[in-house]
């Protein structure tokens, strides 16, 4: 199946080299290779042939050349920008990857200015296709990679998102990042989706886990960089009393949180960063995805935002309920923003008198990306 983002990624090829991020098992690899004519233009570090390749500097004879996994070679930033600068107007490269990519990205960048950045995100309701209740509840069930949501097996879906993680810690923790205790960390990885949707503190996790603060905040840091999970900031403004400094985090393998409403929750975190990554990724839009919390403990899930300012409010439910009283709040003080109340399994839909969007999450999901 062609991906979302594969279009907008050839149409850049012609300008500048693309870096494809994203997690592990995501669909990088076989949408790159999509894109080729013959598998010998395809290169991967992690198989020693292909290293062998690299290593001596042979470029494949294609107009598109594929480099997977490169990252982990010490020098790839300045061997891809000779390619670049040698080749510019013969060949078009494209470098795939974990999210160590985004490393890149900031000041003092060597290869600024010559490549686009995009992120390949899991499976999705809009993606997909999807129109009706039981094929959220088929996601909800499988999450979004495509092995196990192809596969449509609960017990293999189980076994896959063991193994995911096992490999995440075992192959990409070890070989990219300098953490000795990887029993530890596995047992932070294990804690850390029982702790979704509520704010993140890392003097528990400390204490649980019997290590120190900057420990925990280092390890938590590595597995963000290789999307084992994303964290998101609340949303604050001068008339709000909002708490500042709190983050919430979600998992790309949704499946991983045993609550049904929090694993709902979770999922809809996903298919809203995918949005507005897509969205920044491919228009530079300066959205950014928060979530709202005040000092009197009014509540609202997520809250998307352009330039600071709110776009969407979106409250998930699993089933009909009353208008959350934080969204309320939220639309009272914003009331041109686009407000939504999502439920899993309702099946009210309608608009409040305070002008938001009762509905099944479907109505909702089926317009993002």
């Amino acid at each position: 199946m062609q991906r979302y983002i594969e279009s907008f990624v050839m149409k850049d090829l012609k300008k500048k080299m693309v870096f494809l991020g994203g997690p592990r098992q995501v669909g990088k690899t076989t949408s790159a290779q999509a894109l080729l004519t013959t598998k010998k233009d395809y290169l991967n570090w992690d198989i020693p042939s292909h290293r062998e390749k690299i290593l001596k500097r042979e470029v494949p004879n294609g107009s598109l050349i594929v480099y997977d996994e490169i990252h982990k070679y010490k020098g790839w930033r300045n061997y891809i920008k000779g390619l670049f600068d040698e080749f510019k107007d013969e060949k078009s490269i494209l470098v795939t990857g974990s999210a160590r990519l985004d490393l890149f990205r900031r000041g003092g960048d060597s290869l600024q200015g010559r490549y686009y950045f995009y992120r390949l995100h899991p499976l999705s309701f809009a993606e997909l296709k999807m129109t009706s209740q039981d094929d959220l509840k088929s996601l909800h069930s499988f999450g979004g990679f495509p092995e196990p949501f192809l596969g449509g097996s609960k017990f293999d879906a189980k076994r896959w998102s063991l193994d995911y993680r096992h490999r995440l810690i075992r192959d990409d923790i070890a070989s990219l990042e300098s953490i000795e205790d990887l029993g530890c960390l596995e047992q932070l990885m294990i804690r850390l989706p029982d702790l979704v949707g509520s704010p993140l503190s890392l003097n528990s996790l400390r204490e649980d886990l019997q290590v120190s603060h900057h420990t925990v905040r280092r390890w938590l840091e590595a597995l963000e960089r290789l999307y084992a999970f994303f964290r998101i900031p609340p949303f604050g403004a001068p008339k709000l009393r909002a708490v500042k400094k709190e983050q919430k985090h979600y998992h790309f393998d949704w499946t991983l949180v045993e609550d049904e409403s929090l694993c709902f929750e979770n999922l809809v975190a996903c298919h809203l960063l995918k949005w507005v990554h897509f969205l920044r990724d491919t228009e530079g839009r300066e959205l950014e995805l928060r979530y709202f919390r005040d000092i009197d403990k009014r509540e609202v899930d997520f809250v998307i935002t352009e330039r600071t300012k709110p776009l969407k409010f979106i409250e998930c439910k699993w089933t009909d309920s009353e208008v959350s009283s934080g969204l309320k709040y939220l639309k009272e003080r914003f009331p041109k923003v686009d407000s939504w109340q999502i439920s899993a399994v309702g099946k009210k839909d309608y608009i409040s008198k305070e002008h938001i969007r009762v509905c099944p999450a479907t109505k909702f999901l089926g317009q993002l990306v």
